[in-house]
C-alpha cells in the first residue's frame, strides 16, 4: 500500500491531486482527487451517489453515514484519501435490481421515514448493527442508531423498522 504523499501530482493550475480507487456498491471507481476532498463530497459530486446526505459537516447528525469495510464511518469528515483500497456500501448499494434489502422493507413496512433526509444513513448504520448482532433489543437498537438525528419521526417507527429488518433477515417476518 502506497503513503499518503506517494502517487501526488499537481493539475495544470498547481493543486495536488492523488489518485484513490475505492470499491464503491461493489464497483471498483478510481479518481483524482485533491487530499482535502471529503469522502461525501466525492461520493455525491464525483460518483454521482446522492444518497450520501450531508447535513452538518461535523458528524453530528449521520446523514452521510456510509460503510467503510462494514463499519459506519461519517463521510462529511473523512477524507476521500482515507478510503483509498477500501469497500465503501452507499445506500444506492443496499437494493438489489429486482428487490428492496429488508432493512429498506422494513422502513417502508413500519413508516421508518418522513421527509427521509436522514434515512439512508439510518440504514447503513442499522445494517452494521443487524451484520453484529441480527436479534437486537429495542434498546440496542436505540444505542447503535443514537449517533444518527431524525428531526421528523421521533425514532419510534424507525426502531419498529429495523426490528422488522432483524426479524425477516432471521427468516421469521412475514
Amino acid at each position: 500500500m502506497t503513503s499518503l504523499f506517494e502517487e501526488v501530482h499537481e493539475t495544470a493550475v498547481g493543486v495536488p491531486v492523488r489518485r484513490v480507487t475505492i470499491t464503491v456498491n461493489g464497483e471498483r471507481r478510481t479518481a483524482d482527487v485533491e487530499p482535502r476532498l471529503l469522502l461525501a463530497h466525492l461520493l455525491r459530486q464525483g460518483f454521482k451517489l446522492t444518497g450520501t446526505h450531508t447535513g452538518c459537516d461535523t458528524t453530528n447528525c449521520g446523514a452521510c453515514t456510509v460503510l467503510v469495510n462494514g463499519r459506519p464511518a461519517k463521510s462529511c469528515t473523512m477524507l476521500a484519501v482515507q478510503a483509498d483500497g477500501r469497500e465503501v456500501l452507499t445506500v444506492e448499494g443496499l437494493a438489489s435490481a429486482s428487490e428492496l434489502h429488508p432493512i429498506q422493507e422494513g422502513f417502508k413496512e413500519e413508516h421508518g421515514l418522513q421527509c427521509g433526509f436522514c434515512t439512508p444513513g439510518m440504514m447503513l448504520t442499522a445494517k452494521a448493527l443487524l451484520e453484529e448482532n441480527p436479534n437486537p433489543t429495542e434498546d440496542e437498537v436505540r444505542w447503535a442508531l443514537s449517533g444518527n438525528l431524525c428531526r421528523c419521526t421521533g425514532y419510534q417507527n424507525i426502531v419498529k423498522a429495523v426490528l422488522w429488518a432483524a426479524e425477516k433477515m432471521r427468516g421469521s417476518a412475514q
